[in-house]
């Protein structure tokens, strides 16, 4: 995909990836549209992009999620690319996660970035781009984990399925695994603390990842 002038939506740009992912697809010359759930951090990324479109949702509004993807079209004249940076961890074994923060690690993680694009679906010009950020943890599974892997897991497959389904029709569906990245992203568990993690990358570096991916995504079937 070519980034210049291709209107993208960034779900989850008050968080550390989603931030500076749309600066820097603002950067490399793209029309992003900004959403997140902070207002404060919503509106500065949107005067870093250059004053993008900027809404506000909630995870567990899956209308919303859904509708924004509308809204995202309609402000930008159309879409090229959703990439979704939507996610929130939890830590501790298995019998210690209560039902209730079962149900918001597989909304936050799952539900909410699947409407997104399942909204987008449509919506995204056969050559563009799908996206959503899952990780490592869907490959290992890490003990003291098992509801937050699990909800990225589910994510991973909805994700991989869809892929199957447009790869003759476009748009690409992508699955960016990122590993462990240093962004603060671990202290802000619903539940429990971290364990000791491997030193991670740095936000650069997996907004660099993201972006290759989506430079380098293709649409199966179009050349």
């Amino acid at each position: 995909m070519n980034l210049k002038g291709a209107r993208v939506l960034v779900p989850g740009a008050t968080g550390a990836i989603g931030g500076a992912l749309a600066e820097r697809l603002h950067a490399h010359g793209a029309r992003p549209a900004v959403a997140g759930r902070d207002p404060v951090a919503l509106d500065r990324i949107a005067a870093a992009c250059g004053g993008a479109p900027a809404r506000r949702f909630d995870a567990y509004d899956l209308g919303r999620c859904a509708d924004t993807v509308t809204w995202a079209a309609d402000a930008l004249g159309g879409l090229d690319a959703v990439v979704v940076c939507v996610g929130v961890p939890a830590f501790g074994p298995a019998a210690s996660v209560d039902d209730a923060t079962a149900e918001h690690l597989f909304t936050v993680n799952a539900l909410a970035p699947m409407a997104f694009l399942r909204a987008a679906l449509p919506v995204v010009s056969p050559r563009g781009v799908l996206a959503a950020v899952t990780g490592t943890v869907v490959d290992l599974l890490p003990a003291g984990m098992a509801d937050y892997a699990a909800a990225k897991a589910a994510l991973a497959a909805w994700l991989a399925a869809a892929r199957r389904e447009r790869r003759h029709t476009g748009p690409a569906v992508l699955d960016v695994r990122l590993p462990h990245v240093a962004s603060g992203f671990a202290e802000r568990a619903v539940v429990g603390r971290p364990p000791a993690l491997p030193h991670g990358w740095t936000v650069q570096r997996a907004v660099d990842t993201t972006v290759d991916a989506l430079v380098t995504a293709r649409a199966a079937g179009h050349d």
